[in-house]
């Protein structure tokens, strides 16, 4: 895995798309320069191709993907603003593995396979744990471009009913809506491996603000269970997971150099913002009714 990571080509994403035109990229090109609010020279080709193919190659729901997308990320500061290898995502990194596994599903889905590092809620931190997801996947996505889908596997083994307990309700609601209405990737599944006693609590907190699309992408698999085996195979995994890959020490370090190595991207990243003011008149932002304007953060009490 090289630490400064090198885009992919729009010529490499035509070869995986052939069923994606030139021509269907120039039209999103086109129209992006009637929105002046939405930052176009920051978006690139690829990032239209992405979105496009995310969006089942529909030009007027790519549209609306696109301006919710930048909207959020600008309205969503605690998860997308001054992105960078700071003192506290150095501490989420020490807290939680975050691992893009190199092997796809069978039906070429791409997997990042998350748990905690320590047991401790006390270390646990959902806005700032969201924040080091976010900058991994854009990373790994500005570097291989589209895929056929996306999985998020769980890994609940260090995970207690406190850990549910500090979970932010409008922190969670907003990153399920992210998640569900622009993120740019093809979501298959969000499957929890190991699932605790406590299952039915979590899906309380998450089940009011999910669609019922992604509900039924949410699949659980109990402590010693081997049926998530038949997503993945057990050699993809870490080598403390019983799997060939590397050991959680080495991929934590080797993320560490990566986000590290690629300071620029982050900084350039933040560049692709909107702009409210130069918004059509009368046309509001596709977040306002849902979010107003930051909205209150609240911890959630569970009994």
């Amino acid at each position: 895995m090289a630490a400064v990571v090198k885009p992919i080509s729009i010529e490499r994403e035509y070869e995986k798309n052939p069923d994606i035109t030139p021509d269907d990229i120039r039209k999103l090109r086109e129209w992006l320069k009637t929105q002046p609010h939405l930052p176009a020279e920051h978006i690139s080709d690829v990032d239209l191709m992405i979105v496009f193919h995310c969006c089942e190659k529909s030009v007027e729901v790519t549209k609306q993907v696109l301006d919710l997308h930048f909207t959020l990320r600008t309205l969503f500061t605690p998860y997308f603003k001054d992105r960078a290898l700071d003192k506290k995502m150095e501490a989420v990194l020490n807290n939680i593995l975050f691992a893009p596994l190199p092997t796809p599903t069978a039906e070429g889905y791409r997997v990042v396979y998350l748990r905690l590092l320590d047991a401790d809620p006390r270390s646990f931190y959902f806005v700032e744990s969201v924040r080091m997801f976010m900058m991994v996947f854009d990373l790994w996505q500005y570097e291989e471009g589209t895929w056929p889908g996306f999985i998020l596997l769980i890994d609940m083994d260090q995970t207690s009913l406190t850990h549910v307990t500090r979970l932010e309700v409008m922190a969670v609601k907003k990153v399920l809506y992210f998640l569900q209405e622009c993120m740019f990737t093809k979501l298959k599944g969000v499957h929890f491996m190991n699932a605790p006693y406590f299952m039915d609590k979590l899906m309380m907190v998450l089940r009011p603000f999910l669609k019922k699309d992604l509900l039924y992408l949410v699949n659980t698999h109990a402590v010693g269970s081997d049926s998530v085996y038949s997503l993945i195979p057990k050699e993809a995994f870490p080598k403390e997971e019983g799997g060939n890959y590397k050991d959680r020490n080495t991929i934590k370090e080797e993320l560490y150099q990566r986000l590290q190595a690629n300071s620029e991207f982050f900084r350039s990243e933040g560049r692709r913002r909107v702009n409210e003011s130069l918004r059509s008149a009368g046309k509001p932002s596709p977040a306002e009714k849902e979010f107003g304007l930051q909205g209150s953060f609240k911890k959630l009490e569970l009994d």
